[in-house]
């Protein structure tokens, strides 16, 4: 037996035991009595009932019958609700449930409804009012309306027997994949070699028939040395062009001479830092700080052309014609370059300017001389040179260029 149908029979029994009992009732001024059965616990006596009564309610058509039969669970409580005669306000009432939630359940609405733990307490509720099953709408309500919050189990994975009875098949393929791959690298290899033949020289000349008589036009000598490693070419010079540029032939013996003696060269000015005072055009003193330092410049009067503590690198550069007097915290932290090349250092504490400009002066017309002697000796060799090349005799060696003067502190 189903458990519908067996449902369908307690619901019926009930609704029989609930009859007897409200015809068991005083009829006619007779009670009923009640005497204990050994085998079936109490009998209730009915008196003044007629069994045609009792068979008539036995034969009342099954509300719970309607219920199961019913397409969805909606129609089996609406249709039960209407056997009732009882309106969705009144069952409301009854089940403390709001009503819109009952005519959803009526509908099949099931989203217009609130969590599932309150839905089936609803589904119940509505049930026992209608005098239906409350376990088996509660069934029907879980089948037609699926919990999609349980979540998802774990993967459990093929079984054992599954893997070890398709593993034959599997190990073949992977063979039979091996086999074909090899067997078409056989195929190819064998398709592309290519048979000996004989050459295509008609005849072979003589000299290739032995090694007593080779040919002397290939007979090989020994090996050759390596050239020597070079990455830079030679720098090439147009003849006459350095001496058309510049009017000093280079090959000529005064200006090699020259060349071997220089004038020493004092070190040059290099500004690192600020540079004050005049241009660079109208200035041959120029003073650079070694140390930090104090440096005022007076006129005359007393006036300050230029005051400022110094920093390193530091410089000032003098203007030329200007009777002033510099003034420093130590003379040692100075230094004085004239014409672009070191002087040494300042002489003393006050120093005067027109001294300065007159050392860088006397030292330019100093090397004005020199490059004007150098010049003569250059001219003179060259004469001398020109003469013997007339005279068909050997040229005198040129007198080594003297020293140019010191130039005056």
């Amino acid at each position: 037996m189903s458990r519908s149908d067996r449902s369908r029979l307690d619901a019926r029994a009930a609704l029989l035991v609930g009859a007897q009992s409200s015809i068991s009732g005083p009829v006619n001024g007779a009670s009923a009595l009640c005497f204990p059965d050994m085998g079936s616990g109490v009998m209730t006596l009915n008196a003044g009932v007629a069994p045609e009564a009792i068979e008539s309610i036995a034969d009342r058509p099954d509300p719970t019958a309607s219920f199961v039969d019913a397409a969805t669970l909606g129609d089996g409580f609406r249709a039960a609700r209407e056997r009732s005669g009882k309106s969705p306000a009144e069952l409301a009432a009854e089940t403390k449930v709001h009503r819109r939630f009952l005519t959803a359940l009526e509908q099949n609405d099931w989203s217009s409804l609130p969590s599932r733990v309150f839905a089936l307490g609803y589904v119940r509720a509505y049930a026992s009012a209608l005098a239906l099953d409350e376990q088996t709408a509660v069934e029907r309500f879980k089948r037609e309306s699926p919990d999609t919050s349980v979540p998802l189990k774990a993967p459990i994975g093929i079984a054992f027997e599954d893997v070890k009875r398709h593993s034959p098949r599997i190990v073949a393929g992977i063979a039979a994949v091996v086999v074909a791959v090899i067997g078409w690298n056989v195929f190819q290899r064998a398709s592309l070699h290519q048979t000996a033949h004989p050459s295509d020289i008609a005849a072979v000349p003589k000299t290739w028939t032995g090694a007593a008589d080779p040919d002397p036009q290939v007979a090989l000598s020994a090996p050759m040395s390596a050239p020597p490693d070079q990455t830079t070419p030679a720098l090439y010079i147009t003849p006459g062009l350095e001496a058309e540029l510049t009017g000093v032939d280079p090959t000529d013996p005064a200006v090699i001479a020259a060349a071997a003696n220089p004038e020493p060269v004092q070190k040059a000015f290099n500004p690192r830092g600020a540079v004050y005072g005049a241009s660079a055009n109208a200035s041959m003193v120029v003073i650079q700080a070694k140390t930090a330092g104090a440096l005022v410049v007076r006129l005359g009067d007393g006036q300050a052309l230029f005051a400022r503590q110094m920093a390193p690198g530091e410089a000032w550069r003098a203007p030329i014609g200007v009777a002033a007097t510099v003034d420093v915290s130590d003379p040692a932290a100075f230094d004085v370059f004239l014409n672009g090349e070191y002087g040494g250092p300042l002489a003393g504490v006050l120093t005067p300017l027109a001294q300065l400009n007159s050392r860088a002066d006397q030292a330019a017309k100093a090397l004005a001389a020199s490059q004007a002697r150098a010049q003569v000796q250059v001219q003179a060799v060259q004469a001398r040179t020109q003469a013997a090349a007339t005279l068909g005799a050997t040229p005198s060696p040129a007198p080594a260029p003297s020293s140019p003067a010191p130039a005056p502190n």
